[in-house]
């Protein structure tokens, strides 16, 4: 067996794009490697398009890989065994208005899964499961029969999570599932991930913008960037010693509640915009917008090394 749980390894996800009378390939994921050990929290991170989402979702695959594996426990993720793998990895969707079917209640969405892996032997049973994923997520017992529209925000999401534990999985994909939530309820959710982790023992890939949100909950951090992998490290190491100028760029923007600490902080402001996706750089995909970019930048992508201690990084030049 397999220390990791979940080895993904050169993943590449392609989406053909009509322009004008030729299909070009929009590289939303490219070449991305990385593992999740059984019960720990890998936070991605990195500004909105560069892939994060399209890993989470294809690790699962809700889209097929353009090449790449994707193994978990050492099996490899195909077409042919994704259904007996759904029991054990699961997905919170990021919005929690549209990831719910209005024409069911509360009850039927819960147990869903419960059907389709045949759960349970009686009615009986399945109503007492899903009741019990409704307490464990912080949902009243009256709220069963009610419809998704019924609810906040916050509460929706708690049906999404419940609705992801009731099949009890080992690995659970959180695409930014606290992002459409206001900052109060924010807090709780993050806390409720942490306390079911305890619980339950599940690894989770927690895709957010949130910077402080990823380090709260995070033990390691990959950073992104135009379907990239640019930095990988234990969590504090990368807020504390970010080396990749682009890290070093989202972390400057992180805004710092000491106001003294603040004023001492200097922002680093990247120059022009972030390239298309349909039209890449060529080489390394940030070269465009960094500032000890050199000829070497521009002749070929580095590859994620290791700087010491599990930090690794994809940079020429740092």
């Amino acid at each position: 067996m397999s220390e990791y749980l979940v080895e993904v390894s050169h993943l590449k996800q392609y989406f053909p794009v009509r322009n004008g009378f030729k299909t070009i390939p929009l590289k939303a994921v490219d070449d991305v490697s990385f593992n999740i050990k059984p019960g720990e929290t890998l936070g991605l991170v990195g500004e909105s398009g560069c892939g994060k989402t399209t890993v989470g979702r294809t690790l699962l695959r809700l889209y097929k890989p353009t090449s790449g594996t994707v193994k978990f426990e050492g099996e490899e993720v195909t077409d042919q065994n994704i259904h007996a793998l759904r029991k054990e990895m699961q997905m919170v969707f990021q919005d929690p208005y549209s990831s719910l079917n209005p024409r069911m209640t509360v009850e039927d969405i819960i147990g869903e899964p419960l059907d389709v892996h045949k759960l349970y032997k009686t009615k009986e049973e399945r109503r007492e499961k899903v009741l019990a994923l409704m307490e464990t997520v912080g949902l009243n017992a009256e709220h069963a029969m009610r419809y998704a529209h019924e609810f906040s925000g916050g509460q929706r999401q708690r049906i999404g999570i419940a609705r992801a534990l009731a099949v009890d999985p080992k690995f659970i994909v959180c695409d930014e599932p606290v992002s459409a939530l206001d900052v109060s309820i924010q807090a709780q959710v993050v806390n409720m991930f942490e306390d079911l982790q305890e619980q339950r023992g599940m690894a989770y890939l927690f895709i957010a913008h949130d910077l402080l949100v990823v380090q709260h909950i995070s033990d390691r951090i990959a950073v992104m960037y135009l379907g990239h992998m640019m930095e990988l490290a234990e969590s504090d190491e990368l807020m504390n010693n970010p080396i990749h100028p682009y890290t070093q760029s989202l972390l400057s923007a992180v805004p710092i509640p000491d106001p003294n600490t603040a004023r001492k902080s200097k922002r680093i402001m990247l120059e022009g915009d972030v390239p298309s996706p349909l039209n890449m750089p060529t080489g390394c995909p940030f070269r465009t917008r960094c500032r000890y970019a050199t000829e070497q930048c521009a002749q070929a992508m580095p590859e994620l090394t290791d700087r010491g201690d599990g930090h690794q990084v994809a940079c020429w030049n740092k």
